[in-house]
C-alpha cells in the first residue's frame, strides 16, 4: 500500500520524439576520475558544490554516485538546481531526477523549461512518470505541492504485530519514517500511529481500535502551504498528512519541507516589504531586476511628490522659522519606524496564522495602543528637547503634539496596511514599506506643520 520508492531504471523512447538532447556541458569537458571531497551532510555538499563554477558544478554530479548526486541536487537552491539540471543532459537529469524523493524532485522539475521537463519525464520509469506527473499538476504553493507521496499506509484490520512487520518492509523506501497513517477500507485516514505508539502497544491489539477516537489533523491539498506551515508548527508534528475533501490520504508534509517553506516565505516578506521581486536573488539577472524593481520606485516617486506638495504647501511657515525645517523629518522618522515594527508584527502574524476578522483588527486596536504609550513618552522626551534646542517653548508643543499624533497614525496604519491588502486579494507584504512611508511622511509634515502654523505664527 506505501508507496514504490524510485528507481534508476529508464524507459525507451521512439527516435520519433526526438533524440536525448546534448548536454550544454558534455562528459568529455569532464575529467575522468576526479575525486570529489567527502561531506559529513548533503547540505555541505550543496554549500560546496553552489560555490564552483557551472561547468564545475556539472562535472561534480556525474562523478557521483547517483544517490549522493540526488541527495546533493535536493539541498542545492533552485535556482542553482535548475542550472545544472538543464547543463547536465537529459540521460543525466533523468537519473539524478529518478533517484530524488518525489516531492524534491517535483520541486526542481516545476522550475526546468517545459520542453526540457518533459523530455527529463520521459526518460523516467513509468511509475516515476506518473508520480512527478501527478505532483506537478498541483499548485506549487499549496499544499499538495509540497507533499511527499510516500506514506506508510496501514489497513484498520491489522494487528500491532502484523503492522510492524509491514512497516519494517516498508521503511527503507521511505525518506522519513515518522508516523504510519491508518485507513478504512474505503482508504479513509481514521488515525495516525507513530512509530514509537506501536512499539509500545500490547501485542495483539488491532490498529484501528488503537486510533478509535482519534481527532486527525490534516490539511487539504488545495490549502496555502503556508497553512500547512502554520498547522505543523503549531502542533510540533514531524509530518502532517494531506488528504482530498473526502478524507482519503494523498500524501505528507514533513518538518523539514515547512522549514524550508517557512524561510522561503520569511525572505519573500522581507523583499515584498520593500518592493522588490520576492524570488529575485543575487544570481537573478540585473535587467529582470530592474524591472522588477522600477514600478515600484515609480509609485515611491509618486508617493514622494505628495509628501513634497505637503512641505509646499507651507512654505511660508518654514521661511519664517528655518528650524522647522530641521525638526520636521523628526516627526517623519520616528512615525515610520513605529509604523514598521507594527507592519513587521502584522505580516509575521499573517504569514503563520489565519486572523478572523475580528481578532485581526483586535491586533490594530492594540498596535494603537501601543502607539499612544510609546507616543506619549517620546512626545515629551522631544517636548523638552525642542524647547532646550530653540528656547521656545511653542516650538516643543509643536514637536511633541505632531510627534504623538504622527506615531499614533505610524501604529495604525502598519497594523492596517496588511489588512487592507489582504481583504483587496493582494500579498500583505508586497509593497507595503513604500505605502506605509506615504502616509507617515505625508501626514508627518502636515502635522507638524500644520500645528506651527496655529501655534507658532
Amino acid at each position: 500500500m506505501a508507496g514504490k520508492t524510485s528507481t534508476t531504471k529508464l524507459s525507451p523512447v521512439e527516435e520519433q520524439e526526438g533524440q536525448t538532447q546534448a548536454a550544454a556541458v558534455s562528459p568529455e569537458d569532464c575529467p575522468k576520475g576526479s575525486q570529489v571531497p567527502d561531506f559529513a551532510h548533503p547540505a555541505d555538499m550543496a554549500d560546496h558544490l553552489e560555490n564552483l563554477s557551472l561547468d564545475k558544478q556539472v562535472c561534480a554530479l556525474r562523478n557521483m554516485p547517483v544517490e549522493d548526486a540526488a541527495d546533493a541536487l535536493a539541498e542545492l537552491d533552485e535556482a542553482v538546481a535548475v542550472d545544472v539540471l538543464e547543463n547536465l543532459g537529459v540521460e543525466d537529469a533523468a537519473r539524478i531526477i529518478a533517484e530524488m524523493a518525489p516531492d524534491d524532485a517535483a520541486d526542481v522539475l516545476d522550475d526546468l523549461d517545459e520542453k526540457h521537463r518533459d523530455a527529463v519525464l520521459k526518460r523516467l520509469d513509468r511509475e516515476d512518470f506518473e508520480e512527478l506527473r501527478h505532483l506537478l499538476n498541483f499548485d506549487p504553493d499549496s499544499a499538495a505541492g509540497a507533499m511527499n507521496t510516500k506514506v506508510i499506509l496501514l489497513e484498520s484490520a491489522f494487528s500491532v504485530d502484523e503492522a510492524i512487520a509491514f512497516m519494517r518492509g516498508e521503511m527503507a523506501e521511505m525518506e522519513n519514517p515518522y508516523y504510519a497513517y491508518v485507513v478504512d477500507e474505503r482508504d479513509v485516514l481514521i488515525g495516525v500511529l507513530s512509530v514509537r505508539d506501536l512499539m509500545l502497544a500490547r501485542p495483539g491489539i488491532i490498529v484501528g481500535d488503537a486510533v478509535a477516537g482519534q481527532t486527525v489533523i490534516s490539511v487539504r491539498y488545495d490549502a496555502n502551504r503556508r497553512e500547512a506551515a502554520g498547522l505543523l508548527s503549531r502542533y510540533n508534528f514531524l509530518a502532517l498528512p494531506v488528504v482530498d475533501y473526502e478524507g482519503h490520504i494523498m500524501g505528507v508534509i514533513t518538518y523539514d519541507d515547512i522549514m524550508d517553506i517557512m524561510d522561503e516565505t520569511a525572505s519573500a516578506d522581507m523583499l515584498g516589504m520593500v518592493g522588490a521581486d520576492p524570488e529575485e536573488n543575487v544570481d537573478t539577472p540585473w535587467l529582470e531586476s530592474v524591472r522588477g524593481r522600477l514600478p515600484w520606485l515609480m509609485i515611491n516617486m509618486v508617493n514622494s511628490a505628495l509628501s513634497a506638495s505637503v512641505v509646499y504647501m507651507f512654505e511660508g511657515t518654514i521661511a519664517q522659522m528655518a528650524v522647522l525645517a530641521v525638526l520636521m523629518p523628526m516627526v517623519a522618522n520616528q512615525a515610520g519606524n513605529t509604523g514598521q515594527q507594527a507592519l513587521a508584527v502584522m505580516i509575521r502574524q499573517l504569514a503563520v496564522e489565519r486572523f478572523d476578522h475580528k481578532k485581526a483588527w483586535l491586533a490594530v486596536l492594540r498596535e494603537a495602543k501601543i502607539g499612544v504609550a510609546t507616543g506619549v513618552f517620546m512626545a515629551v522626551a522631544t517636548f523638552f528637547g525642542a524647547w532646550v534646542f530653540t528656547r521656545d517653548i511653542r516650538v516643543g508643543l509643536v514637536m511633541g503634539g505632531a510627534l504623538l499624533c504622527d506615531m499614533l497614525l505610524g501604529a495604525v496604519a502598519g497594523g492596517s496596511i496588511p489588512l487592507i491588502f489582504r481583504a483587496l486579494g493582494r500579498d500583505p507584504a508586497h509593497a507595503s514599506s513604500i505605502f506605509l512611508t506615504t502616509i507617515t511622511d505625508g501626514a508627518g509634515f502636515f502635522i507638524f506643520l500644520g500645528l506651527a502654523t496655529i501655534v507658532i505664527f
